[in-house]
Order: structure tokens, then sequence, then C-alpha cells
């Protein structure tokens, strides 16, 4: 495993970072989770990513339970405010004061943690004042509860202003966590350049396109029972954007790429966003230890500049770079 700064910042984190979206406490019984977080600290992940509202706070709990009795000082853990969790009432859901403070309280609770590295805000928060926000976040870091902040599917207009305000009140926005793949590359346009800027790095989820860029799904042949793409818990929603013919064809077109670099798919699309300066860590996630071992070959991994055109050539005509897919991710309107 190798470790790279995040942002303009003395944190260090791996470069694969483990996280447990839509496994645990729900696609993954709590015995496999905890085998797969064991598989990341053996193969040197340091770098664990939750929420609160993963599995309805049921992820974090998993998260705790599994690094308790680790050195808490060889580890950064990073979670997430904004979604609704408990009953969705009114305050349940946002980034208001009432709800971060009371957040992070719970958080650190099913984390069994005294302080979270990483505490990012999950969307950006339309209905609440940026001020608030920022406030809010200055105030649990120092109260120690939070040792960094960064964001997560932030626009670059919505990073400039929440950095600005982060200055004014004594601490940094350091990380933005975007989805990003070699076939969704909607941040290059405008986030990356604008991060680059403010000193922010990417930690960047679905590297591996909710799994179509391993090559396991085939245009035109049954989906491989047990796959995401099968999963009625949420992954089947998440990875149909993907399931067309013409996406899983051109995907195949890459399995040559992989063997030139004895590197499985999975690794070479992890490597893929590696190769991104502005990328310090991928989340990857996982069902199986197997997979988390096969997808942290991809740490170190340099791919040349001739392979990397090979691999933009095969995608050509499939990759969504439109930067304005950032935006609709935040809802306009909080959910509860």
């Amino acid at each position: 495993m190798e470790y790279r700064y995040l942002g303009n910042s003395g944190l260090k984190v791996s470069e694969i970072t483990y996280g447990n979206w839509l496994t645990h406490a729900s696609q993954v019984e709590n015995d496999a989770a905890i085998a797969c977080v064991r598989a990341a600290l053996d193969v040197g992940i340091s770098t664990f990513d939750t929420a609160d509202v993963y599995a309805n706070t049921g992820a974090e709990t998993v998260l705790g339970e599994a690094l308790k009795g680790e050195r808490r000082q060889s580890l950064e853990i990073a979670t997430k405010v904004f979604g609704p969790t408990g009953p969705k009432q009114h305050n349940d859901t946002g980034l208001s004061r009432k709800h971060i403070l009371e957040s992070i309280n719970g958080s650190l609770g099913r984390l069994q943690t005294d302080y979270v590295d990483l505490y990012q805000a999950h969307r950006y928060d339309h209905e609440t004042p940026l001020e608030e926000t920022m406030q809010a976040f200055a105030d649990i870091v120092r109260q120690g509860k939070v040792l960094y902040v960064g964001v997560s599917e932030w626009t670059a207009d919505q990073l400039r202003a929440g950095a600005a305000l982060a200055k004014e009140l004594g601490f940094q926005l350091i990380s933005n966590q975007p989805q990003y793949s070699a076939l969704y590359r909607v941040i290059e346009a405008e986030v990356v350049p604008t991060s680059k800027d403010l000193g922010i790095s990417q930690i960047v989820w679905s590297p591996i396109a909710q799994g179509v860029l391993t090559g396991k799904y085939k245009p035109g042949q049954p989906l491989p029972e047990g796959s995401r793409a099968t999963d009625d818990k949420g992954g089947a929603d998440m990875i149909k954007r993907f399931m067309r013919d013409e996406v899983l064809s051109s995907v195949q077109e890459l399995e040559p790429v992989a063997k030139e670099l004895d590197l499985s798919m999975a690794q070479l699309a992890v490597a893929w966003v590696l190769q991104n300066e502005n990328v310090a860590s991928a989340i990857i996630g996982a069902s199986r230890p197997e997979q988390v071992h096969d997808n942290a070959g991809a740490a170190g991994v340099t791919i040349p500049a001739e392979l990397m055109s090979r691999i933009d050539d095969a995608l050509s005509g499939v990759v969504e770079s439109d930067p304005a897919k950032t935006n609709d991710s935040s809802p306009k309107t909080r959910e509860a």
C-alpha cells in the first residue's frame, strides 16, 4: 500500500480507502463485513469511509465493531453528515447547525471513537445558509471531535464558496468525495481544476463503476448470480445506467490492456483513477475478502501514457463527462 497527502494538509491517507456503502448492515452479513475489514487492514489500508445515512446508521455501527481494538492513531476514519437518519423528521437531514452537532455525536458513539479524522458534508444543502454550516464545522473542529473537514459531490462554485468561509473561520476544506471512474468523468472539466487551486483532493467513489469495469457483465448475456445488478436492496438501481450493451461492449475492449499490465480488470479501473494527480484515494467496497485483496493491488501502479490513450479510445463513445451532473447530485430540497 502507498499513501498520499490529502489536500493541502499534513494528513496522509491510503491510496485505497475501504468504504461500506451498500454493504455493511445491508447487502453483507456482519461476519462477512468484519472479514472484509480485516482483509483491508492486512493489505495496509488505513483509511475507512462510511456515513451515518448508510443502512440508517447501521453501517457505522458495524465499522466501529470491526475496528475495535485497532490502534486508533494508525487509522483514518471518515464519515459524513447530511442524509436523513432516525425517523426522518423535519430536522433529521441537511447541514443545519442542529443536525451537524447532533449527528457528529451519534457517529462518534457508533464508531466507538472520540474523534473522526475526516467529517464530510455528504451533499450541498441548498436550504441552509452556507455560513451556518461552516460555522458548525469550525466549532466541532475546535471541540476536537473532528480533525479535518471535507465535502462530497460539491460543484466548483460550491467548493470555492465553502473554502473561502472555512479560511475565514480558521480551518480548511481538504477533500471532496465525488463519483469518478473511466466511465464517469464529470469532475474533470471544472471540479478538479478548482480543487487544485484550493488545495483540495478527491477521494473518489465507484472507481469500478459499480462493478461494470470488472468486465463481468457481458452484453446480451444473463446477469451473474449474486452480482450487484441483481441486488434489490439498492445495488441494481445504482448500476442500471451502465448496463447498456454499448457500454458493456466497450468495457470488454479493456481486457487486453489489463493483461498487458498484468492486472485484473478491477485493478485496472482503480489504477486508472489513481493516475489523476488530484485523486488522493479511491474507495472500494467488498462483499468478500478476496475482492479487497484484488483491488488493493492497484496501489502504486503506473499506467503508461500509451495505454491510458488506448483506454480512452475504447471508451470514447460511452463516457459521461457533463460537469452539470455534479450539480444534479445534491437535492434542491431536504428529503425529510
